[in-house]
Formats: structure tokens, sequence, C-alpha cells
């Protein structure tokens, strides 16, 4: 018997599409909402013939009263994500953020939705004065002249409209601030699917030989990297035994240099890397990792340390190398 209706929006997306495929797999009754311009909704093709999917924008308040009809809770994912994006089109990304958030909220309201989980960002903090980090910690716009900060700033203002809007029309306002996620099919303008794609040409330029790498900055910068079916796992834990107006950090606390990070992919390639410093990048951050206690009162623990993580993924990412990527954004 199928179980209680779910929205997911941004579900072919890297994130969202795990997601719905474990909603799907544990019998719930999944729709996504998507336009897939940069989603893409082959992520959760096995599963397909049992999500109903609405090709609507997320800006599209009318349009999501009608994808959310019936729905127990919207988990709302759908967001301009990527370094690489946040620089070349802040606009894109804060338009998406900011009316989206509003959009999702109003439409879960008319539609008489009890539930609703937001998406966040371990972006919102920058350089936290703490780590590993707190949910308590303060949010941070260091530079509104940096479009760095495009995608955290509107994560901030996401939350704000979450807890804001909603607090007097849903039973349940969660976000969720995932740390680092990582995995196979996540995309190509990320730091772990570019590091083993330059990993691979560097090594089939140099066959044999120890391949130049070089990095941005001098590698001492660290994060910590969560496996994506952890985070998911990490979602749901949270939805069922979380709290309302509750936030969380879902991701894992093995923190890791940029210089390890590099060395432990080409080692799962197979390549030894010659890892050589470059430019550091405007507004980068030094140093970040969750604290994730309070989630681990909720029951989750990451399951898939970064070695077994980086196998799997550079064996999708070594599979799948060349394959058409028009339908990232440039």
């Amino acid at each position: 018997m199928m179980g209680p209706r779910v929205v997911v929006t941004g579900g072919g997306g890297f994130i969202g599409a795990y997601l719905v495929k474990r909603l799907v797999h544990d019998n719930w009754d999944v729709a996504v909402v998507d336009t897939m311009i940069r989603g893409d909704a082959g992520r959760f093709s096995e599963v397909a013939d049992q999500v109903e999917l609405f090709s609507c924008d997320v800006r599209d308040q009318e349009a999501l009263e009608s994808a959310f009809a019936g729905a127990q809770v919207v988990m709302h994912l759908a967001a301009i994500n990527g370094t690489e994006n946040f620089y070349k089109r802040p606009e894109l990304v804060l338009d998406v953020g900011l009316r989206g958030a509003l959009a999702v909220v109003n439409a879960g309201r008319n539609a008489g939705v009890p539930d609703l989980v937001v998406a966040s960002t371990a972006e919102v903090y920058q350089t936290p004065p703490v780590v590993p980090t707190p949910e308590t910690v303060p949010l941070t716009l260091p530079n509104s002249l940096n479009p760095r900060y495009s995608y955290g700033g509107s994560k901030i203002v996401s939350e704000l409209i979450a807890f804001n809007y909603a607090q007097e029309h849903y039973r349940k306002v969660q976000v969720f601030r995932p740390h680092n996620v990582y995995g196979p099919d996540m995309g190509w303008k990320h730091v772990i699917p570019q590091f083993i794609s330059r990993a691979i040409s560097g090594s089939e330029m140099n066959p044999g030989k120890t391949v130049p790498f070089e990095i941005q900055g001098d590698g001492a910068e660290t994060r910590a990297f969560c496996f994506v079916d952890d985070i998911v796992a990490g979602i749901l834990a949270m939805y069922e035994h979380g709290g309302h107006r509750e936030i969380y950090h879902i991701g894992n606390d093995e923190e890791v240099t940029i210089r390890e990070l590099a060395a432990r992919v080409g080692a799962a390639l197979g390549t030894d890397l010659d890892i050589q410093p470059g430019p550091a990048a405007e507004g980068g951050t030094p140093r970040r990792c969750p604290d994730i206690s309070k989630m681990r009162a909720l029951g989750y623990k990451p399951e898939v340390d970064l070695d077994e993580g980086l196998r799997r993924t550079v064996a999708w990412y070594s599979e799948h190398r060349g394959e058409d990527v028009t339908n990232e954004l440039l």
C-alpha cells in the first residue's frame, strides 16, 4: 500500500535524485518538481515509472500549488548550485533561491501542506569562528560585492522565509545544512569531479609517471566530505525524529585537507600525483567541518568513509568520462 505523498523540488538534482530514489524504495508516494534545465531525470530513471513529474519552474507559485496538492511534506531542494555558477551566474542563483523559496512557502500554505523541509548550506557561515561548527554559529555575508556569496546569501534569506513566512501555517518546518556532499553523478563543476577528471587526463598524458597536479592555494584548507547516501539517510532521520522550527547539520565530521583529498583521489585512481600549490580562490574558507552532535542525538551516523566514497565516485566518473554535460549551466 502506498505511503504518504511527498514532493521534492529539485528532484533531478544531485541530492534530490538520491532522495527521490530512497523515498520510492521506502514506499512514499513521490512527486518531483524540476524543469530539468539543469537537473536530469535520468538520475532517478530506475524509479521513474513510480514518480509523478511536474516540469514547472520552482518560482511559479500557481504551478506549485497544483503540484503540492495532497502532500504531507514538501522537501525543497531546488537551487542553482556549483561554485563556478556562483561566480558566473550570481543573478540566476539569487533569483531561483529567493523567489523559489517564497513561491514554495506560499504554495505550500495555500495547498494545505502540513510539513516543510528546506535545504540550506554550510555556505551560510563562510568562515566560521568555531570548528567543528554547531548550528548556533551566526550566519555571515562577508562581502556583498563578491558574487561568490550569492548562493550563501540566498540560503540565509531562504531560511528566514521558511521560519517566518511558515511559522503559523505548518505543523513542522525544518532546515538542514548539508556539508560538502559528494558521490557518483554529482555534476562536473565541483571539486571532487574536477580532481578526478584532471587526474585521469594527467595520467593519460604522463603514462606510468608522477602526474603534476595544481590545486588552489597551498592545500592546507580543510573540508569534511559526506557521501550522498549518508546525507539522504540524515534528511529522513531528521524528518522522522527532529523537531519543529529546528536546524540540523547533516554531514560527516571526518576532516581532511584539500591536499590530502587530492592525494586520496589519486590513490583511488592508482595514480601518483605531484601536488603543487596554485593561486587561492577569492572568498575561500580555510576550514570547514560540521558539529553533527545534534543529528547524532537523533540516531544519525555516517556510514561511508572518505576512501570508500571516493572509490565509488571515481568508478562512476571513470566510466562516464567524456559524456555530454550540456545540461550544466555555462
